[in-house]
This record gives C-alpha cells, sequence and structure tokens, in this order.
C-alpha cells in the first residue's frame, strides 16, 4: 500500500513577490585602530566548562532467593561392587575377585603401578615433609615497629545505646567472647531501656551469634574455663545468675534478691575448685559473695571489705583471683583508690584483708596480677596505672599522669614486660617495659567516645575494647606486642626485682628518720611529729633526693676512686 500526503497552501500565504536589483558597494561603518582605547583592553580570562556525555546510571538492586546448600557423602566398605554381586555373600566376593586378579588387564596395571608406589615409599621413608628445620628458633621483631590493625566493630543491636561494660574470651582459644551491655549513669536509665547483652563470634561481626536476656542489666560476665558452655553474670541490680548456651537465651538459675548485693556486682570471678562451679562477686556495697551455681539461693559465705584496724567499709568495683598466687587468695580495688590483699580461709575473720595498697587518687577500675611473675600486680585508676610487688606498700613503678582518666588496663598474657590501657578521650597505650618506661610505645585513637572495658585474648594476638557508645572494636597487635622476646622473661624479672630492692631501701631510710627523730624528741610528741613528717610529700621527696645522691656518689667512687682520695685528702 503507498501511503502519501499533499500538502496544500493558499497563493496568498506565500507573501509579497521579491524584486532584487544590483547596487554598488557601500560602506556602512568605519572603524581606525585608537592607541588610547587600546590601552584600556583587557584580555578575557578563560572559562572553563565541563560536559559530560556518559549516559546517567542508577543503582538497582536485586534480591534473588536464596539456595540451602547440603553436604552429602557416601562411605564405603568393601568398595563398590557390579549389581550382580551381593558384598554380604562372601562366596560371590570371592569368586569375583578371582576372576578379576586372573585378568591381563588388572595384572599389567597392577605391575606397572606397584613400581611407582615403591618408589613413592622409599621416598617417604628417606625424607619427612613435616621436620622442623630451625626447631627452637626465635624471631626477634625488637627492630620491628610496633602497630595494630583494625579487623572489625561490632554495634550494639539496641535502638537504645548502652555502655559496653564488660568482655570475657571463650577459654578454648575460639574467636568468640561475650560482650555485657550497661547503662552505668546513676538514675539516668530511661524506660524501656533493653537488658539483653550478646555473645559475638569475629567470623561474623554483622549479627551476635546469641542473646542472653536478662531480668535486669548486666554489667559483667565471665566464661566459666571448665565448661565453656556456662557464663556466670552480675547484674545491675546486684543479683547473679548464669546462663548455659546448649540450652537457652535465658538464666538458668538467678540468685534471690534479698540475698544479693545492694549495689551493682561490677565484677565477678571463677574459684578453683574441683566441681568447677564456684565463683566470687564484689560490689561498692563493700561485701563480696562467693557463690555456687549449683545453689543460688544464698551465698555460700561473704565477707566485708575493711582496711585492717580501719572502720570504715570500702566498696569494691574490680577483683582479681589467680590460682598460682594461692588458691584462698585474691584481691579487690575500692572505689576509695586502695587495693586489699585478702585471704578468704584467714584463721581468724578479722585477717581476711591481709594487706592494704593506698596509691590512687580515685577508683580502682582495674586490677591484674602479671601471668609470669604473680607477686607483682598492675592496678589502673585516676591518672596513672601502677605495679606493685606484694611485699612492698608502695608501688615500684609508675606511669606517669595523663590529662585524661584511665578506666582499664590489662597485662598481655604472652608477653611479661606488655600491658595496655584505655582512656576516657578513646586512647589504647600499649606499654613495653622491655623497651622503655618512661612513654607507651605505641598509642592508639580507637573512638571518639570513652572506652569502658577491654580483654585481651589468651593467645596475646587479638584485643577486643569496648566504648561508651556501646560499640566493641577488635585490634590485632603486631608480633612485636605479642610474640615473647629473647631473654625478656629474665630481663623484665632483673628489673623489677631491682624497682623493688629501690623501693624497700627507701623505706628502710624513712623507719631510720623516724627512729631518728623519736631518739631526738624523746617519746609520743616526737614519735608524732616524725610521723606527720613520713607522711607528708615534702619528706618523701627529701628521702627520694637523699638516695639519689648516695647513688650518684658511689657512682663517681666506683669510676674515679683515685680523685675522691684527692679530695678527701685536701
Amino acid at each position: 500500500m503507498e501511503i502519501y500526503y499533499m500538502y496544500t497552501k493558499h497563493r496568498r500565504e506565500f507573501g509579497r513577490h521579491p524584486n532584487f536589483a544590483d547596487e554598488p558597494a557601500e560602506v556602512l561603518a568605519d572603524l581606525r585602530p585608537d592607541s588610547n582605547v587600546a590601552s584600556d583592553y583587557i584580555d578575557r580570562n578563560p572559562c572553563i566548562t565541563n560536559v559530560q556525555v556518559v549516559p546517567e546510571m542508577s543503582e538497582h538492586e536485586a534480591n534473588t532467593e536464596m539456595v540451602e546448600y547440603k553436604n552429602t557423602g557416601m562411605f564405603h566398605i568393601e568398595g563398590g561392587w557390579p549389581k550382580d554381586i551381593d558384598p554380604t555373600e562372601v562366596e560371590h566376593t570371592i569368586r569375583y575377585r578371582k576372576k578379576v586378579e586372573k585378568d591381563e588387564d588388572y595384572i599389567a596395571a597392577i605391575a606397572q603401578l606397584g613400581g611407582q608406589v615403591e618408589e613413592l615409599i622409599k621416598q617417604n621413608n628417606a625424607i619427612d615433609i613435616y621436620e622442623e628445620y630451625f626447631e627452637g628458633e626465635v624471631l626477634d621483631h625488637s627492630s620491628e615497629q610496633p602497630y595494630a590493625k583494625t579487623l572489625t566493630v561490632l554495634r550494639d543491636p539496641s535502638p537504645m545505646k548502652r555502655s559496653a561494660s564488660y568482655i570475657s574470651w571463650h577459654p578454648d582459644g575460639s574467636r568468640k567472647f561475650a560482650v555485657a551491655y550497661a547503662s552505668l549513669q546513676f538514675q539516668q536509665q530511661p524506660d524501656g531501656m533493653p537488658t539483653s547483652s550478646y555473645i559475638w563470634d569475629v567470623n561474623n561481626p554483622n549479627t551476635p551469634e546469641m542473646e542472653m536476656m536478662c531480668p535486669s542489666q548486666m554489667v559483667c560476665t565471665v566464661y566459666n574455663p571448665k565448661d565453656p558452655n556456662i557464663l556466670v553474670c552480675g547484674l545491675y541490680n546486684g543479683q547473679v545468675c548464669y546462663y548455659d548456651t546448649r540450652k537457652s537465651t535465658r538464666a538458668i538459675d538467678t540468685s534471690p534478691i534479698e540475698n544479693s548485693h545492694r549495689d551493682p556486682v561490677y565484677d565477678i570471678v571463677w574459684l578453683q575448685s574441683k566441681t568447677g562451679t564456684e565463683c566470687s562477686s564484689v560490689s561498692t556495697d563493700g561485701n563480696t559473695f562467693w557463690w555456687d551455681i549449683r545453689r543460688l539461693g544464698e551465698p555460700v559465705d561473704q565477707m566485708t571489705f575493711q582496711e585492717k584496724g580501719g572502720n570504715f567499709i570500702l566498696g569494691a568495683v574490680c577483683m582479681d583471683y589467680e590460682p598460682s598466687a594461692g588458691p584462698t587468695k585474691f584481691m579487690a580495688g575500692t572505689e576509695q583508690g586502695t587495693v586489699l590483699l585478702c585471704n578468704r580461709k584467714a584463721k581468724n575473720p578479722a585477717d581476711r584483708v591481709s594487706g592494704s595498697f593506698l596509691g590512687h587518687h580515685g577508683p580502682v577500675y582495674s586490677l591484674q596480677r602479671n601471668p609470669f611473675f604473680t607477686k607483682y600486680f598492675i592496678s589502673v585508676g585516676d591518672w596513672t596505672a601502677r605495679l606493685w610487688m606484694e611485699d612492698c606498700k608502695t608501688p615500684i613503678m609508675t606511669t606517669k599522669y595523663h590529662e585524661h582518666y584511665l578506666m582499664g588496663g590489662t597485662w598481655s598474657p604472652t608477653r611479661p614486660g606488655v600491658f595496655y590501657t584505655i582512656k576516657t578521650d578513646g586512647t589504647l597505650d600499649c606499654w613495653d617495659y622491655f623497651y622503655k618506661q618512661n612513654d607507651p610505645t605505641l598509642s592508639i585513637q580507637v573512638t571518639d567516645v570513652g572506652l569502658t572495658a577491654m580483654k585481651c585474648q589468651d593467645s596475646g594476638k587479638l584485643l577486643a575494647i569496648g566504648a561508651v557508645d556501646g560499640s566493641v572494636t577488635l585490634l590485632e597487635m603486631c608480633d612485636g606486642l605479642s610474640t615473647m622476646q629473647p631473654n625478656e622473661k629474665a630481663a623484665v624479672n632483673a628489673m623489677f626485682e631491682r624497682e623493688t630492692k629501690r623501693e624497700k631501701n627507701l623505706e628502710a631510710k624513712a623507719k631510720e628518720l623516724r627512729l631518728k627523730a623519736k631518739r631526738e624528741g624523746g617519746g609520743g610528741d616526737a614519735n608524732k611529729g616524725a610521723t606527720q613528717l613520713d607522711d607528708s610529700p615534702e619528706a618523701a621527696k627529701a628521702i627520694e633526693k637523699e638516695f639519689y645522691d648516695q647513688v650518684k656518689k658511689e657512682e663517681v667512687e666506683e669510676t674515679n676512686p683515685l680523685d675522691v682520695d684527692v679530695k678527701d685528702g685536701e
């Protein structure tokens, strides 16, 4: 079919008929150059214009149906048999074997493969592929620049943000850990605040592996070292409960409120026992309770924290229990800045607190014995971290005063001279006393908010750090901070012994000054004055200055004995 279109227009619509004629050239404008105007000429700045000719693209997402996969296997005990052979019939299988063994192809294949297998067997007997050529060789990481790598950040799934108050690693060395979430601001908890805490798997940081539903906010939680499926928890309302991850997301048993703490349970530890079911909890109400999770109706035993000879009750914020230091010994850090050394099985109940160490100006937030030398322990509070020895009343080593509060600290489980501290400005400090003592070896800005909790994995490689906003940052430490260096253990022990000896010398010098003042004063008033002199900062500085002057004098005598003799003769 032919398609056409006819266009029609009237003649009157064409307009007037043009009449063109030739004309001579005519000048319309004559612009001659003017030197006065030329000086005002300005070059125009070039303009840059971008033109995009690529077609615009929009992002589209498609979610396909999930396909479930499963592994299926088959195990042949007798090997593959033809369909007409019944493997359960002995005569049939013997007859079939004889038939196959007479086959020429089978004989040729066995002869060919036998030579190859014999050669491999001889090679296997001659070479041990699992032999360690450099067994016992220790790599030196001292020249390596320390660093830490952020692996992942785990966020609190709760819509109302809470602080990550406590972290506990799985004891079997797996990449799992439990985090207790709580809002510890006094009377600032909004209505409907969630009380659940979670167990995380590092391999799946997007979703918690398990939710632990609590009757109150969970302040602390610890895995059972004998049975990793059991966790014991301390709650904000003072109760103690425990969970079994194999059974339920709710607590298996909870202590009654009338037989529990009156303040939040800030720390809880498992005790060494045959059954592996005993634990101990501390709170700011000034009591420590010993529990058996098989019977949480009432505590097995209890104790009130008081200094020896004192009348004031001290509220505990943290505690440490190390069976190698003594199965009945434990330590507690208090709100008043005092560290108490306690013995549960003391002969006299009044002697349960065997010693106290006063050094912090605020609460002691963290307390831990050195995993290699248990008589030394570290305490973290106010603006410093202090290293103590059980026999000394004063710290043998102290970090410098920081601008921000320290909220926690922990020893490295693999290096005796390394420990970590966290601060309210979101900074992690790594201290390596084997390298230097005056400054941290490595400082990392983990978050922009304050840090609240920290725990190091038993391998010393992974470090989990909790923050105020509920986030948990997982750091992987370098080999220099997680692998023991050559001769490190002996060198660190010698350094601790040297500092302990120095503190004991200072204590002996102070005691000598007190006795001297007592003899000169003649009695009680002099003794009182000597005590005041000993407690004052000026007296401590004077004693320390005298000690250093004596050390310098002895060094000079050892280096230049002749010069000293000449000066003495003069």
